[in-house]
C-alpha cells in the first residue's frame, strides 16, 4: 500500500507539442521569442521521491526530446517509464535509456496499453529479438498494465483517456494526476480524478483540434474537478506563456519546461 504522506516532486521535462516550440519552418512570434517558457521540447514528465536510501524516479514518457531533457534534469536512475500511449513524439527517445541501464546495472520496466506495448516492440524490434548483436541494446522489459502499478512504494493508476479517434492514457499518483494528449476525459476517468491537489491536463491552444483538448475544455474539465492547483500542458506555440498565463483563472497555469511540483504519493 502506498504511504499517502510520502513527499514527491513531478518535474515537466517537455511541455511542448509534437513538434516542439520553436517548430521547424515557422517564423511566428512565439517560435521567435527569448522567453525560456516559450522554448518547449515534446512533453514529458518525471516523478521523484525518496524510498528508504534510494531515489526513486518514474517518467511519463521518453519523447525524441528525452536525451536532452534527462541532461537538463540529471536523471541518471529509471525505475520505471509509464506510457501514455505510442505516437512518435512519445515514445522515440526510448532507446536513450540505454546509458541509464548500463549505469544501473539492471532492466528498466516499461508499461503500457496493450496497443502502446505492441508499438514499442514492433518499432524497437532490435531491443527484444533473442539473436546475437554487435550492438548494446537497452535493458527492457514490457508490462501490458490491467490495474495499479505499484512502484517503490508508490501507486500510479492507469486512466483511460479519448484521444481523438484512438485512446491514450493518464496516470494518478497519491494527491496528483498527469494526463496529456486527449480530447476527452470520460466520465469514469472524471471519477477517479476527484480530491486532487495536482492536476496537469493537455491544454494544445485555443482553436478546436480533433484529438487535443483546447484551453477551454481544459478549464471547464478544472471547474469540474476543482483541483488545487491545475497545469496545462502539450502547448503548441498558438499560445504565448506570458500572454495567455494573463487569461487563465486563479489556481490553473500554463506548465513550462522545468517546472518542479510538490506532491504527496
Amino acid at each position: 500500500m502506498a504511504d499517502a504522506r510520502r513527499r514527491a516532486t513531478i518535474t515537466v521535462l517537455g511541455s511542448g507539442t509534437s513538434v516542439g516550440i520553436p517548430t521547424l519552418c515557422c517564423n511566428c512570434a512565439v517560435c521567435r521569442s527569448t522567453n525560456p517558457r516559450n522554448q518547449r521540447l515534446r512533453t514529458s514528465a518525471a516523478v521523484r521521491w525518496n524510498d528508504g536510501a534510494v531515489e526513486r524516479c518514474v517518467l511519463f514518457d521518453t519523447g525524441p526530446d528525452f536525451r536532452e531533457q534527462a541532461l537538463r534534469a540529471r536523471i541518471e536512475r529509471v525505475d520505471a517509464v509509464l506510457y501514455t500511449h505510442g505516437h512518435a513524439d512519445h515514445i522515440l527517445g526510448l532507446d536513450d535509456l540505454r546509458p541509464i541501464c548500463y549505469a544501473m546495472k539492471q532492466e528498466i520496466p516499461v508499461y503500457g496499453s496493450a496497443e502502446t506495448v505492441s508499438i514499442i516492440r514492433r518499432v524497437y524490434s532490435y531491443i527484444f529479438h533473442d539473436e546475437p548483436s554487435q550492438s548494446s541494446r537497452p535493458r527492457i522489459r514490457t508490462h501490458v498494465f490491467a490495474g495499479p502499478i505499484e512502484i517503490g512504494g508508490a501507486r500510479f493508476t492507469p486512466l483511460r483517456l479519448e484521444h481523438g479517434r484512438g485512446e491514450s492514457y493518464g496516470f494518478r499518483f497519491g494527491n496528483a494526476a498527469y494526463l496529456t494528449d486527449h480530447s476527452v476525459v470520460p466520465e469514469e476517468t472524471l471519477a477517479q480524478l476527484e480530491g486532487l491537489d495536482v492536476l496537469f491536463l493537455d491544454g494544445l491552444r485555443h482553436a478546436p483540434h480533433p484529438t487535443h483538448s483546447t484551453i477551454a475544455q481544459s478549464l471547464a474539465t478544472v471547474e469540474r474537478l476543482k483541483p488545487r492547483q491545475a497545469w496545462f500542458t502539450h502547448i503548441a506555440h498558438d499560445i504565448d506563456h506570458e500572454r495567455d498565463s494573463a487569461l487563465l483563472p486563479a489556481g490553473v497555469s500554463l506548465a513550462y519546461d522545468g517546472l518542479v511540483v510538490d506532491v504527496e504519493l
